[in-house]
C-alpha cells in the first residue's frame, strides 16, 4: 500500500495525549486516516481521535478545554469568536479538511413536486410550513441550503422553517416525517435514500463550487503551550489529505471509514461522498483561506447573526496560514490554487 512520505519524528512523545474530536461524517477522513496509517505516530504525536455526538458538543468541548483540537464547520470559528449561541472562545485554524461534500435531501413528496416553491408556499399559507434540518445554526449547510432554496424561488424567510439535528439522526427523522428535508454531509443523504426516506436532489457544490467545508482547529491555550505538536499533527493531516485524493487509495479509505466509524452503513452509502452531488475533495482544502472565511462572515452579517459590535478583524482572527505553511513545509506540500468565490 503506497503511503505519503513524511519526515522522521521531530518530537519526543508529549506528556499527555492530544485529544481530537470529530463528527461521524466522511469529511472527517483526514483525521481518521492519519490515525489509521500511523501518520500521527510518525511525527511523534500521540493522539486520541474520537467521535462526538453533535457539532454543539464539539464546540463546547473545544471551547472549554475538554478537546485540544477538532474537526470544525467552516463558519464555526467565526461563531466562537463572536460568542454566538452563548459560547465564546478563541480557536485557531490549522488547516482545512475538505471541500464540498454536502447533499440536500428532500422527502419523496417534496422531491416529486414539479414546482417546489409553489408547493412550499401553499404549505406555509395553510399554516404548516415545511421544516428543513441543518447540522448547526452557523454552518455551511444552513447558509448554502438557504441560498439553494432561494434559487428555486422559495422565500426562505416566510415559507419554510429550519431546525438543527446532528447529522447521523437526519435520515431517521426524515423517514419519521418529523422533517421534510435536510442538508448534511456524506454519507447521511445517501443513508436516507437507503432507508427509503427521501432522495438527494442537489449538492451545496451547486451553490458554491468547491466551497470550504470542514476545518481542523485548536484551542488558543493548547496552541500556545503545544505549538510544535500542533504543527506536527497538522503535517500528518495534510499528508493524509494527499493520500485520500489518490484514486488508487479510495477503496482502502472506504474500508477504513466503514470499519471504524460507519459500520452501520453499506459500502455504497459510504462511497456517496465521491458522487456527482457531493464532489468531496481533500488535498485542495488544506490551506485555510481568509478570503473564504470572509464570505461566510458576509452571510452571517446579512442575516443578523453577527452583532454590529463585532469587528471583521475579531471575527476573522481564527483564520491565518502560518500554521499551515509551517506544517506544509514538513511534507513538501505546495500551496493549492485559490478557488473562485461565489
Amino acid at each position: 500500500m503506497p503511503q505519503p512520505e513524511i519526515p522522521a519524528p521531530r518530537l519526543r512523545p508529549p506528556a499527555r495525549v492530544m485529544r481530537l474530536g470529530f463528527v461521524r461524517l466522511f469529511d472527517a477522513a483526514p483525521l481518521v486516516v492519519a490515525d489509521e496509517l500511523g501518520l500521527f505516530d510518525a511525527v511523534g504525536v500521540r493522539v486520541a481521535v474520537a467521535p462526538e455526538r453533535s457539532w454543539a458538543a464539539v464546540r463546547d468541548k473545544l471551547a472549554f478545554g475538554a478537546l485540544d483540537g477538532a474537526q470544525l464547520l467552516s463558519p464555526m470559528p467565526i461563531a466562537l469568536a463572536a460568542g454566538l449561541g452563548g459560547v465564546e472562545a478563541r480557536v485557531h485554524v490549522a488547516c482545512g479538511l475538505s471541500r464540498n461534500g454536502n447533499g440536500i435531501t428532500l422527502s419523496h413528496a417534496l422531491a416529486a413536486e414539479p414546482d417546489l416553491a409553489a408547493a412550499l408556499r401553499a404549505r406555509a399559507a395553510a399554516g404548516r410550513p415545511a421544516t428543513f434540518a441543518v447540522v448547526f445554526s452557523y454552518s455551511a449547510h444552513f447558509y448554502l441550503l438557504r441560498r439553494w432554496l432561494m434559487g428555486q424561488g422559495v422565500d426562505a424567510e416566510a415559507d419554510v422553517r429550519f431546525t438543527v439535528i446532528p447529522p447521523p439522526g437526519m435520515a431517521a427523522r426524515l423517514k419519521e416525517g418529523e422533517i421534510d428535508g435536510f442538508c448534511a454531509g456524506a454519507p447521511w443523504g445517501a443513508a436516507a435514500t437507503m432507508m427509503g426516506a427521501g432522495r438527494v436532489v442537489a449538492g451545496t457544490a451547486e451553490v458554491w463550487p468547491n466551497h470550504p467545508e470542514k476545518l481542523f482547529g485548536f484551542g488558543e491555550d493548547y496552541l500556545a503551550a503545544h505549538r510544535e505538536e500542533v504543527i506536527a499533527a497538522t503535517a500528518a493531516v495534510i499528508a493524509a489529505a494527499r493520500w485520500l485524493d489518490e484514486p488508487a487509495n479510495r477503496e482502502e479509505a472506504l474500508n477504513m471509514l466503514s470499519r471504524r466509524e460507519m459500520w452501520d452503513l453499506d459500502r455504497g452509502t459510504v462511497a456517496s461522498a465521491f458522487d456527482a452531488m457531493h464532489r468531496m475533495r481533500f488535498r485542495a482544502a488544506t490551506m485555510p483561506r481568509r478570503e473564504e472565511a470572509a464570505w461566510w462572515l458576509g452571510e452571517m452579517r446579512a442575516l443578523g447573526h453577527i452583532p454590529a459590535t463585532i469587528s471583521d478583524a475579531r471575527a476573522l482572527a481564527p483564520f491565518g496560514d502560518a500554521l499551515w505553511k509551517a506544517a506544509a513545509a514538513r511534507v513538501d506540500e505546495p500551496e493549492p490554487a485559490l478557488e473562485p468565490l461565489p
